[in-house]
């Protein structure tokens, strides 16, 4: 949200690295524009003689240096690119196709059915967030542009809906005369996909983001006997998750909360983790392990995504019986003014609302309200990006800015960090491990630098393999 100034949109171009020439006659060449050297804005463009396609097209979030690429031109013309290949539906994943479909593409967006229903929510609301959030950063002066300006709309990302082309799990989709791709469970959220491209004998595999083994509601990553060249994420290439059970952590920290007269804020992604939550929090009800405290789940879009989970039963481990009594275990908020009442009423409560890293939506107005009272706790539930709201706050910040005005924090601040879906090192390793023989070559991606180099370093003594990380705007040729 903001309409960047000529100084911004040169530093933003001057951002982008030129990019090489490809080399020879590779059959692919691979230009990382998004998710190196960083977590967010995942976009890797892979040509060869006769097919361009873009991986993923997040948003970049966290810090403005990264916020600022998303003005900046794209470094290929839209209209060039033969099509998109969603690996999941999180917005660093696919946040950029309405300003994409706006700029000229007209081909398929490839993706799984469950990630195209999950963008049908995230994409729209997306647009209608950057137009709400100008609008108020103009009514209340607090913006630095006049008039600020949403970098897309709703009705941008309504038109991008229309360029979905789903494919189920496992079957083989051709692009242009040589390249195939196929979609294989990931874990991590419903509908996320390993992909996998092959070109003549050529196996290229994009991890995505990988879930974690073991998941009480997302399937398993899928076992990758081979592939020639592989990228693979590196969220937490430099951490474990912490080994206890999340439903102890949940317990403790409720119960402690609710002691002292609280409420408990969880800044949740609305697809995936708002869900997992729900479920953790209906076996804990169900057990009498915390008090029964009123669950709100204040965000229509988690609210939309909860319901998908009931309807896309071949793409997690629940039941239909599980997942409506998941469900179930929340009060779900969708008019603005009930969700507003939240704020005014003092019984102990939890409330579930996005966004994750708290960067915007209704949690910003919680967090306002919350954040200076010390009988309240403000909840994390897995990986803070740099530059985020969450990152701060979990450092330890003890004050925060929401809406151009700064916020005391003196409530508790808690990460439950193995509530995250992102596998972690020793997870993605053993993951790693399924390969029969090394790739060639094994980018590490969308990882902060020390998460990305500590897992290089892991891959290479541990397994043997050749790894390389690569910079935002790199072209490497794969021959």
């Amino acid at each position: 949200m903001r309409s960047p100034d000529a100084a911004q949109i040169r530093h933003a171009r001057s951002a982008e690295p030129r990019r090489s020439k490809v080399a020879g006659a590779a059959p692919f060449a691979l230009t990382f524009l998004g998710g190196a050297g960083t977590v967010t804005g995942s976009k890797y463009l892979l040509e060869m003689p006769d097919a361009r396609v873009l991986v993923d097209c997040g948003l970049f979030q966290g810090f403005k240096q990264l916020r600022l690429r998303n003005w900046a031109p794209f470094p290929i013309a839209p209209e060039r690119l033969d099509a998109v290949v969603l690996t999941h539906a999180h917005l660093d994943h696919s946040g950029y196709l309405p300003l994409l479909v706006r700029n000229g593409f007209s081909g398929p967006i490839l993706s799984t059915e469950a990630t195209r229903d999950l963008c049908a929510i995230l994409l729209p609301d997306s647009g209608y967030l950057q137009e709400k959030d100008a609008e108020f950063a103009n009514r209340h002066g607090f913006s630095k542009h006049r008039p600020a300006l949403p970098l897309y709309t709703r009705a941008d990302a309504e038109a991008s809906l229309e360029r979905f082309a789903p494919v189920a799990f496992g079957q083989e989709c051709p692009i242009g005369r040589s390249l195939t791709v196929r979609f294989l469970p990931a874990g991590h959220i419903l509908g996320a996909a390993i992909v996998e491209f092959v070109h003549g004998s050529t196996r290229l595999v994009f991890s995505g983001d990988l879930g974690r083994a073991d998941s009480p509601t997302m399937l398993d990553p899928t076992p990758i006997p081979e592939a020639d060249y592989l990228l693979v994420e590196s969220t937490y290439g430099d951490r474990r998750h912490e080994p206890r059970d999340p439903e102890d952590a949940l317990a403790e920290v409720i119960t402690r909360t609710a002691a002292r007269g609280g409420t408990v804020l969880v800044p949740a992604f609305a697809v995936g983790r708002a869900q997992t939550l729900l479920y953790h929090l209906q076996r804990l009800k169900a057990s009498g392990r915390i008090p029964d405290l009123p669950v709100f789940l204040d965000s229509p879009m988690a609210i939309d995504a909860s319901e998908l989970l009931c309807r896309h039963l071949n793409a997690h481990k629940l039941t239909e019986q599980e997942c409506r009594i998941s469900c179930g275990v929340a009060r779900y908020v969708r008019a603005v003014e009930e969700s507003k009442a939240l704020n005014t009423n003092p019984v102990p409560k939890v409330i579930i609302s996005a966004s994750g890293m708290a960067t915007g939506g209704r949690v910003l107005h919680h967090l306002k309200r919350l954040a200076p009272d010390p009988r309240n706790t403000v909840l994390f539930a897995g990986f803070q990006a740099g530059g985020t709201r969450g990152a701060a706050l979990v450092a330890g910040a003890e004050r925060v800015k929401i809406h151009g005005e700064y916020f005391p924090v003196r409530a508790e601040i808690d990460n439950l960090s193995m509530l995250s879906a992102h596998a972690d090192s020793d997870e993605i390793l053993g993951w790693l491990r399924n390969f029969e023989r090394p790739p060639a070559l094994t980018f590490i991606t969308h990882g902060e630098p020390v998460g990305s180099d500590v897992l290089r370093h892991r891959i290479e003594e541990e397994l043997g393999w050749n790894c390389r990380i690569p910079e935002h705007g790199e072209t490497v040729a794969l021959p």
